[in-house]
């Protein structure tokens, strides 16, 4: 059993909620200012009294500095919002200097992680076939604010780590024949598409596809709550491959940082 303090109440937050109290967890406070009755309004030593882990789904705005009021208390996190990463080196000075336990990831889902292991493996394969080129698409609802997601740009980056051949993402219109060491990963909003992720590996004689298609948010909620479990009592900053590694086995080099 992990007692969780939940920082943002929003859908992640709730859904977080509802699989770690179906694991038996205990989710000891919810702080957000905008959460309603039960919820705490900002981050104290009152609020997380009782929690031994944080899980902070939040706003890249707000990011950083709850990650820094958490570490002062001595608590543990889980990090699932996203847009903060050009703090990192921030974030990670704050985690050694108050000697506290942090994961991170782009995308908590289990299931994309497993795809970011099998694409950098296919990507090994095909480094040594180079008649098959590479590229990307991926699909969201029509409510998302942003393009590319970032689950695009960590597999575009594994591409990149794991293709000798290929030295540059884009993930624009390209207006223009695409450079030989390009790799493009483009994007389409609309409908009400969770989230969809292709992978294409091509020749002249065939096509290989490596496809990931969520059903909804519940995929990024069971990862949150299995890297809870992951980051209680530990020391450090750590990301989702850590967390990967600990149940999957060390992968070899494959980079799904943003």
């Amino acid at each position: 059993m992990v007692k969780i303090a939940l920082i943002g109440y929003g859908k992640m937050g709730r859904m977080v909620r509802q699989f770690a109290e179906a694991k038996g967890h205990v989710i000891t406070a919810v702080v957000d200012p905008f959460g309603g009755e039960g919820c705490r309004k900002e981050i104290t030593a009152e609020a997380l009294a009782d929690s031994e882990v944080c899980i902070d789904f939040t706003a890249p705005k707000t990011a950083a500095a709850n990650i820094e009021s958490i570490a002062k208390l001595g608590k543990n996190m889980v990090i699932g919002t996203t847009g903060w990463y050009n703090q990192m080196d921030d974030v990670k000075r704050i985690v050694e200097e108050h000697r506290v336990g942090l994961i991170w990831s782009g995308n908590f889902s289990i299931g994309v992680n497993a795809l970011f292991r099998i694409v950098g493996g296919a990507a090994r394969i095909f480094n040594r076939l180079p008649d098959y080129d590479v590229l990307g698409h991926e699909f969201h609802h029509k409510g998302k604010a942003d393009s590319p997601s970032g689950t695009a740009v960590m597999l575009g980056n594994i591409l990149l780590a794991n293709l000798d051949r290929k030295k540059r993402l884009t993930t624009d219109k390209l207006d223009r024949k695409i450079e030989s060491d390009e790799i493009q990963f483009s994007s389409t909003r609309g409908g009400a598409i969770p989230g969809t992720h292709l992978v294409m590996f091509d020749s002249p004689v065939d096509t290989i596809e490596i496809k990931h298609t969520a059903r909804g948010r519940e995929g990024f909620a069971a990862g949150a709550v299995m890297a809870a479990e992951f980051i209680r009592g530990k020391q450090g900053f750590f990301s989702i491959d850590d967390l990967m590694d600990a149940v999957l086995g060390p992968s070899a080099p494959a980079s799904a940082k943003p």
